[in-house]
């Protein structure tokens, strides 16, 4: 059924500020911490991994919850675990299809991660020299991190890398459209407020779970 998109600039103000109050991105309302430490962006670059996979979303967030569960909370851990434990973990999780070649680009993930940036993406920041274009093109290289799950990451890690802003994922922009709320990430940021990156990626990620929660109708009633 379509949604009734919201046609004032204040009801569009006025919902944009519900949905970013919370104060919370998508990957916080799962329990993935957005701080700019090396455990924290890794798992957040795997959260963005198993996302930009096909299937149930609540799927890639159990697999990526339970492996810092099982003890591989860092890059170099999970680069340290055997394959047959990481598959072990993701079927208990619930992944599906060829769990083998998952636990494989996981693995390579945190391997290359540790190689090259010593387990901590914020040397690849720095090695960008804090360029967008640098950024993405670097996190590209990494195994298994294809264009959607550079969009996924830097969706969520815009609140600390501001300078990758607006960033807004393919999720996010259809639940704008519905919505009214626009159409581009340019869009979104006038909405979040110049300069605010914050509360940017907190408006984003809860368009993010609107559209997949499919919870228009608690918006638009």
């Amino acid at each position: 059924m379509p949604t009734t998109a919201i046609s004032s600039v204040e009801d569009r103000k006025r919902l944009a500020r519900r949905l970013a109050g919370s104060g919370r991105g998508f990957a916080e309302q799962y329990g993935f911490q957005v701080t700019n430490n090396p455990s924290r962006l890794f798992q957040l670059l795997v959260l963005s991994v198993l996302l930009a996979r096909r299937g149930d979303f609540r799927r890639a967030v159990e697999s990526a919850v339970a492996l810092p569960d099982a003890g591989w909370d860092s890059a170099a851990r999970l680069a340290r675990s055997l394959h047959a434990d990481r598959v072990r973990v993701l079927r208990a999780a619930g992944q599906r299809g060829d769990v083998d070649a998952l636990a494989d680009v996981l693995g390579d993930l945190a391997r290359a991660v540790v190689q090259r940036y010593r387990g901590d993406l914020r040397r690849l920041r720095a090695m960008a020299h804090h360029d967008p274009a640098g950024e993405r093109a670097l996190l590209a290289e990494l195994p298994g991190v294809d264009a959607e799950a550079v969009d996924l990451f830097l969706r969520e890690a815009q609140a600390l890398w501001r300078e990758v802003a607006p960033v807004a994922d393919r999720r996010a922009l259809t639940a704008a459209r519905r919505l009214g709320l626009g159409r581009s990430p340019s869009d979104l940021a006038g909405l979040a407020g110049s300069g605010e990156s914050e509360r940017l990626a907190w408006l984003v990620g809860a368009l993010a779970r609107v559209e997949l929660e499919k919870r228009y109708a608690e918006l638009t009633g």
